[in-house]
């Protein structure tokens, strides 16, 4: 099968805060080493690697490192990682927004891409006139466009405000047409970004479904950005793993993305006040979080349908009033559900020193076989912890959910329960 995509030995290196080297003295020296001496660009010897949380010493940094793969046509690739890795940089140099500071790209066919909500629009012109420009960006005729207009049009639910300026769009609308454009013009590689995550869900099913229909039923190349594990699962038959702008780790969609998630596992603190990634004012903050049965016994397996008790140890350092929330995370990443004290109306006003919330949770109603804690603490309404890593996890077995004994089938994550009748 024809490679689509070459990428060799490829770089992006940035200076923090400002455009190209900063400098006329820099330019001057980049330009006299590389194009007079014709010796290597000075500036690529240094500079930090691609992590976001830590301050570097060099007021350079390296979005990307060193980026070798190649793509087969008709192959769907997803790109994964924290943010912040290097993924809409990847892409950037892909659809050519931006040039490599080394390395080469090369293309087998015509690129569309959607990196960022309303990329390429042009706000004062209309959508109808939007779809336009950017077919002729493509180098599409003015006829094949026009042979795909009703098309584009249909699929991006935008018609009633197609002659509108997209100026007035909302994200929503935006992202729609964006997709519609660069889907429908027969590009022979389709590049998507996060930005199906600001869509509906009725959106997100039609561009996922479409997606699949480019790369199975017309041969054509996708690469595909995602935080969300289950959709990069449905779609990707291969991914790359991108950690501090390198790659970490590629092949087959399942196993990056069970690496990704191991990641995240690593990311389990037993001792919460040691950890260091978190933001908030710190006012109040988590100490320790486990689960235990209504009589206080600490818990490793929890059983569905059972009643259990999460315990939050947070230590304050003045007086005041808490909100408290945590959230249920899948083994994909991907958060399922979440509750706040506030949902019910409940806050906590507590006095410098630790203490202990607890929530109960009756008829646990996940079936999945583990899910991953993660908390967020609201002091005087402003925040004051949340910590990055899963703050524990919870080992899920089959119980007696129903009261009847049956168990549920082993592909459901949430269980409940229905009063059935017949009239």
């Amino acid at each position: 099968m024809a490679t689509a995509i070459k990428i060799e030995n490829v770089s992006k290196q940035y200076r923090l805060g400002v455009i190209s080297t900063g400098t006329l003295s820099h330019d001057l020296n980049r330009w006299w080493a590389t194009k007079i001496m014709r010796k290597e660009d000075p500036y690529l010897k240094i500079g930090d690697t691609n992590d976001r949380s830590t301050k570097g010493k060099s007021e350079y940094v390296w979005a990307l490192k060193d980026i070798n793969m190649e793509i087969e046509q008709g192959d769907v690739v997803g790109i994964i990682g924290k943010n912040g890795a290097g993924k809409s940089t990847l892409l950037k140099l892909l659809s050519r927004v931006t040039k490599p500071t080394t390395g080469t790209i090369k293309y087998r066919g015509r690129i569309a891409s959607l990196l960022e909500v309303g990329t390429g629009f042009h706000p004062e012109m209309t959508g109808r006139e939007n779809i336009y420009m950017n077919g002729a960006i493509m180098g599409m005729t003015r006829a094949e466009i026009t042979r795909k207009l009703d098309e584009i049009i249909d699929f991006s639910g935008c018609e009633r405000y197609i002659d509108t300026p997209v100026k007035r769009y909302s994200s929503g609308m935006t992202v729609r047409l964006g997709f519609a454009i660069a889907a429908h013009l027969d590009p022979e590689i389709l590049v998507v970004d996060e930005v199906l995550a600001v869509g509906d869900a009725e959106f997100q099913k039609k561009a996922i479904g479409k997606m699949q229909d480019v790369s199975k039923g017309e041969g054509r190349t996708v690469l595909f950005v995602s935080h969300n594990m289950g959709s990069i699962r449905q779609l990707c038959k291969n991914g790359v793993l991108l950690e501090k702008g390198m790659i970490n780790f590629s092949g087959d969609i399942n196993s990056v993305v069970t690496k990704y998630v191991s990641t995240h596992k690593s990311n389990l603190s037993e001792d919460l006040s040691l950890w260091k990634k978190r933001e908030g004012n710190g006012r109040v903050k988590f100490q320790r979080v486990y689960v235990t049965d209504k009589e206080g016994k600490e818990l490793e397996t929890v059983l569905t349908g059972s009643d259990i008790v999460f315990n939050f140890d947070v230590y304050a350092k003045d007086n005041c009033e808490i909100d408290l929330g945590f959230s249920f995370f899948t083994t994909d990443d991907v958060m399922i559900s979440n509750l706040y004290s506030s949902f019910q109306h409940r806050t906590f006003k507590i006095k410098e020193g630790r203490h202990t919330i607890s929530c109960l949770v009756k008829d646990f109603a996940f079936s999945t076989s583990e899910l991953f804690v993660r908390g967020v603490i609201n002091a005087d309404k402003e925040l004051s912890d949340w910590p990055s890593c899963h703050l524990t996890k919870i080992n899920i077995e089959q119980g007696n959910f129903y009261g009847s004994g049956v168990l549920s089938p082993s592909t459901n994550i949430f269980l409940f329960k229905g009063d059935w009748s017949i009239k």
